[in-house]
């Protein structure tokens, strides 16, 4: 496996995107991960993200889009998501990346009013129009379990599901390891996503609340995750995700610690290349 990172632990601290690349090649990882939503950037800040990637020798890996409106009642909604995930997956070609993180919506209502099967077959039928143009460009969309109640895919069950109703070979799992521990869904459950996992997100949490913290600064069992994850015969990315440091004068020193624990972990599974 490679190990990348999240470029948003620069950005929600307040560091420039060349920033952000020039440290995260010099800390030792192999590639890096993209968060931002290209109808916010010009032409200068998305060819400075591809030079500056391209002359770090760090390799863009995945593109990062939250579509909550895949799954509006709203017909206006869903056609404008729909446009802008394809707005994100031409952003992904240009990178060269592998594939686009989707982080699909939740039940409005209290899954009241409109009845909660209608709005998951919303979000099949937009996740399906944004996957074939994916095919076009030779991408995948990976899909991330979020942790919440509400959400569409809050549980391998519910992305066993997704995937299977969406049923393109081109839209895959997001195995966040942080949101599994979260869910409580135990490692062994894993196994139930070989083949289908395209990429992977790792950070800490306390297992109560979402963190994204560095490995070591919570309770999830990292090692077991991912040695299951390497079980499946996954052997691609593992982007770390870093959120909102508490100290974001100290943002190199937070990213340096989540490299040097992930690193170990890796290391020791002997799933690091």
């Amino acid at each position: 496996m490679k190990l990348g990172l999240i470029n948003s632990a620069w950005a929600q601290a307040g560091k420039g995107t060349e920033f952000g690349i020039v440290q995260t090649r010099r800390i030792g990882f192999d590639t890096i991960d993209i968060q931002a939503d290209p109808l916010d950037l010009d032409v200068r800040e998305r060819r400075l993200i591809r030079d500056a990637a391209r002359r770090e020798k760090l390799p863009i890996k995945s593109v990062c889009c939250v579509a909550l409106g895949l799954a509006d009642f709203n017909y206006s909604v869903q056609r404008f998501s729909v446009d802008r995930v394809k707005q994100y997956l031409d952003f992904c070609y240009e990178l060269e990346s592998e594939n686009l993180l989707l982080v699909l919506g939740e039940y409005i209502w209290q899954q009241e009013v409109i009845p909660p099967h209608d709005q998951w077959n919303t979000a099949v039928v937009n996740v399906q129009e944004c996957a074939r143009y994916a095919r076009t460009l030779g991408l995948d969309i990976v899909i991330e379990l979020e942790p919440f109640k509400l959400s569409l895919v809050n549980s391998v069950e519910t992305m066993l599901a997704m995937l299977d109703d969406v049923g393109m070979p081109n839209v895959k799992a997001n195995c966040d390891i942080s949101h599994l521990h979260l869910v409580h869904a135990p490692p062994s459950q894993v196994a139930q996503l070989a083949g289908r996992i395209g990429h992977v997100h790792l950070s800490d949490c306390n297992g109560k609340t979402h963190g994204d913290l560095p490995p070591g600064r919570g309770n999830t069992p990292i090692a077991q995750y991912l040695k299951a994850i390497r079980d499946t015969g996954f052997d691609k990315t593992v982007s770390i995700e870093l959120e909102y440091a508490p100290q974001p004068e100290k943002i190199v020193e937070w990213v340096q610690e989540a490299y040097t624990e992930t690193d170990k972990i890796m290391r020791e599974l002997g799933c690091r290349r």
